[in-house]
């Protein structure tokens, strides 16, 4: 029977198993998708699967440089002792090695690529199993350009990779280092979104009004309250952290130079992290006894 791709998608979202463990699994049960999540509980496959619907929000950003280019990498665990032991480290050295040689475009076909003697999904797999978490390859990026490249990790929680023109190594190692501590959601003004800008316009109309005064005043206040968000949230207008009496764009052009891009990577951003409220927890269970 011919293993379609929607035949896996139904597996791997019925059991959290990787792709290419369901698409074994259904080869060997002849396209039966009962047969098949039994089989996998009997192999084993099940108890990596059963940590699929955990929130893994630890984990670890990693950071790798050459001459020309440069790659962010997030993967993602459950516990902070995980991030920190060697066999997750080692997976994501062997993650990012991958990257570099293939240049996959996205993380489904990194999955697929070999890392030795398995893929990079079996040997996920296989260390959920050996850890007993559930560990995820997130996001990644690869930059290559003919400029300066520079990047900055604050421990292994915070990445950037940032790619100018002009200016020199030395600058681009305080760019990327302002970015990880100030946060930019782009480059300039015109790269906001309009969505964005409506949005915020609305919330800041919604505040004003409250206020009572004229709709002119009003709207005066609006438009100053656009700019200064605006400022906060573009690399350009921003404070240089090392010298906040000029902005990054004053920075910019004493060194003739401007920023083309940048990658910011922050563990488990975006997110939603379970919080236990153990208080209702012990309320449920002296309600149940």
């Amino acid at each position: 029977m011919q293993i379609t791709a929607s035949m896996v998608k139904e597996l791997r979202e019925r059991t959290g198993a990787g792709m290419m463990d369901c698409k074994k699994a259904l080869n060997e049960a002849d396209g039966d998708i009962e047969v098949a999540i039994e089989e996998m509980r009997k192999s084993g496959a099940a108890n990596a699967a059963k940590k699929a619907g955990r929130i893994a929000a630890e984990g670890i950003i990693s950071v790798t440089q050459s001459d020309k280019s440069a790659i962010i990498l997030e993967i993602n665990c459950e516990t902070d002792f995980v991030a920190k032991d060697e066999n997750f480290l080692n997976f994501a050295d062997s993650v990012i090695e991958a990257i570099d040689t293939h240049n996959p475009a996205d993380v489904e076909t990194l999955m697929g690529l070999s890392a030795g003697e398995r893929t990079i999904e079996e040997a996920n797999q296989q260390l959920i199993a050996k850890i007993g978490e559930k560990i995820t390859v997130r996001r990644f990026e690869k930059l290559s350009s003919e400029g300066q490249i520079g990047n900055y990790l604050h421990g292994n929680r915070i990445g950037v990779i940032v790619e100018i023109e002009g200016g020199d190594e030395a600058l681009a190692k305080d760019l990327a280092m302002h970015i990880a501590a100030s946060k930019p959601v782009c480059v300039s003004e015109d790269e906001v979104s309009q969505d964005i800008l409506d949005k915020e316009k609305e919330i800041f109309s919604a505040q004003a009004e409250e206020s009572g005064k004229p709709p002119e005043i009003i709207e005066k206040m609006v438009t100053g309250r656009i700019k200064k968000f605006l400022k906060e949230i573009t690399l350009l207008g921003q404070p240089y952290v090392k010298d906040p009496d000029q902005t990054v764009e004053k920075l910019l052009k004493s060194a003739n130079a401007s920023v083309l891009s940048f990658r910011r990577y922050e563990v488990g951003e975006g997110i939603e992290k379970k919080v236990d409220n153990f208080a209702e927890e012990v309320m449920s269970q002296a309600k149940g006894a």
